[in-house]
């Protein structure tokens, strides 16, 4: 499950899941303190429930899916080492069943580890764990047998819990699945309705523009020589609304229609769509742009944005007929290039 995290499914970044985790802890504080009786050493015994609070923090907070190497490392031992420090303590013979707690408390964690998709890692941590009470059981002189009879039945949950994360995990993979495909046509669809709205709306504004010169031309008589020129001047920014979207702002088309009534060649041109430029930067080059119509008094303007990746975002070409061609240069800021 590429991408995905197995604990948004299972909830285990809730307050009730955190809420579970400090019963955990404080459940392993109560056996390690109601245990102490004939213990050789005290300590050993909450060095063991500190073990088993650093595993189930990492449980918690190790994102991924399956858990990382390193995660999986840190509760694969956390059991171990857990009965290692308890089992260490133990009187012969124990004073009571409770005093193997360990054994019990690292299934749970193994058992968590199934479900985040590291079951050969937990069932290695629960042999592990069991190797540790059967050796302290065969050190102290009671037997294989013994040590074997209170730590198998640990065996059945993990098994459980095996059988459980071969089920759930295949259905984790087919709901994140239909959330991703949910995920991408709500997406296609938003993105069908902002075509649709965007083409609603320059069908609209075409419509305010051309119809009445439109209907005008149909009814008759001839076109005047101000409605030709109205039409042009029409004509070529629609034109610029095709050709330089990126541009398209209301003080640049005055002064585009400005620069094309006293007879400028006007040209805008956006290589740069659909990765725009900063607003800013826009903004300084469109003033610019702007300026240089309104001064022009005779032949030809061009603005343009350059493709992004170059070190020139735009250009302004100049061309009075008189005194030569001028280039003016913009970076990415909207700056003039030196």
């Amino acid at each position: 499950m590429n991408g995905q995290d197995i604990r948004d499914l299972l909830s285990m970044k809730s307050t009730a899941a955190y809420a579970v985790a400090v019963f955990f802890v404080l459940a392993c504080a109560v056996c390690a303190t109601a245990t102490l009786d004939g213990v050789s050493s005290v300590w050993p015994e909450y060095a063991a429930v500190l073990v088993f609070t650093g595993a189930v923090a990492v449980l918690l907070g190790a994102a991924g899916d399956p858990l990382s190497v390193r995660a999986t490392a840190l509760l694969t031992v956390s059991g171990p080492v857990a009965a290692a420090f308890v089992f260490a303590v133990l009187p012969v013979p124990l004073t009571g069943s409770l005093q193997t707690w360990p054994l019990g408390m690292s299934v749970v964690i193994y058992t968590f580890m199934c479900v985040r998709g590291r079951t050969l890692a937990a069932w290695l941590g629960l042999a592990l764990t069991m190797s540790v009470a059967i050796g302290w059981a065969v050190v102290t002189g009671q037997g294989f047998l013994y040590g074997l009879s209170f730590s198998a039945i640990n065996i059945a949950p993990l098994l459980m819990a095996t059988f459980f994360a071969f089920t759930i995990r295949p259905l984790a993979a087919a709901i994140f699945e239909l959330r991703r495909q949910s995920t991408v046509r709500i997406a296609s669809q938003a993105a069908a309705a902002a075509v649709l709205e965007e083409r609603d709306a320059r069908l609209a504004s075409l419509d305010a523009l051309a119809r009445p010169l439109l209907q005008r031309i149909a009814d008759g008589p001839d076109p005047t020589d101000e409605e030709i020129l109205a039409c042009r001047l029409l004509e070529a920014e629609l034109r610029d609304t095709l050709r330089a979207r990126g541009l398209v702002k209301p003080d640049l088309i005055l002064a585009a229609r400005s620069a094309r009534a006293r007879g400028v060649e006007v040209m805008m041109l956006d290589d740069r769509t659909p990765d725009a430029l900063d607003d800013d930067a826009r903004d300084r080059i469109v003033a610019a742009a702007s300026s240089a119509l309104d001064a022009a008094e005779a032949g030809a303007v061009t603005v343009r944005l350059l493709p992004p990746g170059r070190t020139v975002a735009a250009t302004i070409l100049l061309d009075d007929l008189g005194d030569g061609t001028q280039r003016v240069e913009y970076d990415e800021a909207g700056h003039i290039r030196r």
